[in-house]
């Protein structure tokens, strides 16, 4: 399980005990986040920045010797798994990729209200900010005593009064906001990455959907039925994918779907794995009861 943009793999908190009914679950924080070491981010380019993530993710794999896995990746997680499984298809059995960034370029899925914003003088100075490297994260440090109240602010409005789904406890939203915060206070690493990875507005630099007719491992989708990220471009990289690939839309999720809806993205989770789970991949072909096949 390989987690997104500013988190780390205790967002997945929800998952590990389900999950690990199944299956020998394994999450990882990526290099320069989380608990992970936080080597100085000295990338110039696209390039070495997808090489930072990939070569780091496969040496630890070699260190584990691991071969033959499921690959779980959610929002830039995913990139990176998917960046991932078409550089080493032979490790990876089968690839889940939650809410994925990356699929789309500006030029293919241009937004007028983008385009708008961005003639705006506050649209120049966000873009600005985000071509200079400025990340959220330094607005938590930034902030000093006053940086733990911003992500309460923040974990209590998106998984509590703004959630589409299962509400945090009180507990689950205390630890949540304690561990975000600490990760995110860290010394500045991995999180450099975005400039070179995406343009303003989350837009892939070099897109996935590129490099669809060169998938080699069978893929699952799973989205949150009010992901902000768009469906669309998985259903355009499957039209070129030459590998078995699914949709799943899950409801009452966004964007975290799997702390959104716990149960609705296992579900998803089991029914893309049914093979492995069941040995012949007969059982549970259809969709269970409440996801939608997009």
């Amino acid at each position: 399980m390989v987690h997104g943009y500013g988190a780390s793999q205790g967002f997945f908190f929800r998952n590990f005990d389900t999950l690990a009914s199944r299956f020998r679950v394994i999450a990882i924080d990526q290099l320069g986040w989380g608990g992970s070491s936080r080597p100085d981010f000295t990338c110039k380019s696209t390039e070495e920045t997808e090489a930072w993530f990939i070569e780091s993710f496969e040496e630890w794999r070699k260190a584990k010797n691991l071969s033959n896995f499921i690959l779980l990746g959610h929002s830039f997680g995913g990139y990176v798994a998917a960046k991932y499984a078409l550089q080493h298809p032979e490790h990876v059995q089968h690839l889940i990729l939650v809410g994925p960034a990356g699929f789309s370029s500006e030029t293919e899925h241009s937004s007028e209200w983008l385009t708008k914003f961005r003639a705006t003088w506050k649209g120049m100075l966000v873009n600005h900010l985000w071509e200079s490297n400025f990340t959220p994260q330094r607005v938590v440090r930034g902030l000093g005593p006053w940086g733990p109240d911003l992500v309460r602010r923040y974990t209590s409005a998106r998984f509590g009064s703004h959630s589409t789904g299962e509400l945090l406890t009180e507990q689950e939203s205390t630890l949540l906001t304690d561990y975000i915060y600490h990760t995110l206070a860290a010394k500045a690493s991995g999180e450099l990455c975005l400039k070179y990875i995406f343009s303003f507005g989350a837009f892939a630099r070099k897109p996935l959907l590129q490099s669809a007719s060169d998938w080699k491992v069978p893929t699952t989708f799973i989205y949150g039925q009010q992901d902000w990220m768009n469906y669309q471009g998985a259903q355009q990289a499957r039209k070129e994918m030459k590998v078995p690939c699914e949709i799943i839309r899950v409801p009452q999720g966004g964007h975290f779907v799997f702390i959104d809806n716990p149960s609705g993205f296992h579900s998803a989770v089991f029914h893309a794995c049914r093979k492995f789970i069941s040995g012949d991949g007969e059982e549970g072909l259809s969709l269970p009861e409440g996801l939608i096949s997009a």
